[in-house]
């Protein structure tokens, strides 16, 4: 069931959506769910040649309509731009889907400054600009919006490793947030996803070379034992995107199958033991509990 559409048909119906990073990945899968739904869709990145594909594939899938938009998020312009296309095209936008990302797994002292930059400067950076220039646009309307924020569960913990995405993806958590309370007099919700594992090809190939495939199975860290399913993140995006979730805001909604808890628990590591040594480890209790 949990690769199934989750919403009634037509639930996404009037809307426009507009979804960086929507040419490639889970922003192309949750992109199709709304489509699926009765939304138009403006996709926007750096790759208008990858875009149109994109565009063209999920016309026709769908029978949706898709604007594509060369957008470089970090160009505050260029932003501006894209929503004065979007609406031209469609009249009005509803929704901000900030999706676009750049990540990549390096010891922090092998970054250089400009390893920062980019991935700081496209997912931080980059969303602050689409929220900004919406927001301003919403408000100026009078018009209601959703602001829709993917985010990460290492956003509140941090993680080695991947320190400028956690940098970023922090500063995004808090921008939800913040403006959910501020906003909110506007008729503007915001709220975030932190997916955990979904395997992509493109960022999935970056993040965990092939070589490494066999030495890191991220599926064993999930307490469910697998990996998650593009459809289970679209039907929480799209529920997040519609009217159902009205009277959400300010959330961040964890959807990684426990993985987070896992590794936060002190004793987590206790998974690997067989009931063998669990038999040991109660004899050496006993055996303690006695001595006492």
């Amino acid at each position: 069931m949990h690769t199934e559409p989750m919403l009634r048909p037509g639930a996404l119906k009037g809307k426009t959506i507009i979804v960086t990073g929507g040419g490639t990945g889970l922003g192309r899968s949750m992109t199709q769910y709304f489509l699926e739904l009765g939304a138009n869709v403006t996709i926007a990145s750096r790759k208008l040649d990858v875009l149109q594909a994109t565009a063209n594939e999920l016309m026709a899938q769908t029978g949706g309509q898709v604007l594509a938009v060369d957008c470089d998020v970090r160009d505050y312009a260029q932003v501006e731009k894209t929503l004065a296309a979007t609406v031209e095209r469609f009249g009005a936008v509803h929704g901000l889907l900030n999706n676009a990302a750049g990540n990549f797994i390096s010891p922090t002292e092998r970054l250089s400054h400009k390893a920062f930059d980019v991935v700081v400067g496209i997912v931080l950076q980059g969303s602050y600009n689409c929220t900004l220039a919406l927001g301003k646009h919403w408000i100026a309307q009078q018009q209601p919006g959703t602001i829709l924020n993917i985010v990460t569960t290492y956003a509140w913990t941090g993680s080695g490793y991947v320190v400028p995405s956690a940098c970023a993806k922090a500063g995004v958590l808090a921008l939800t947030r913040s403006l959910a309370v501020e906003w909110a007099k506007y008729g503007i919700r915001s709220n975030a996803i932190a997916p955990g594992p979904f395997p992509t090809k493109g960022a999935w190939d970056r993040l965990f070379p092939e070589a490494l495939h066999g030495q890191l199975d991220v599926a064993q860290r999930v307490p469910l034992k697998r990996v998650g399913h593009h459809q289970e993140l679209a039907n929480l995006a799209a529920y997040l995107m519609s009217d159902y979730s009205a009277y959400l805001n300010g959330e961040v909604v964890t959807i990684d199958g426990g993985e987070w808890l896992s590794g936060a628990g002190e004793f987590s590591f206790l998974e690997t033991l067989t009931p063998d040594m669990w038999d040991q480890v109660e004899r050496a209790v006993r055996g303690a509990s006695k001595k006492s």
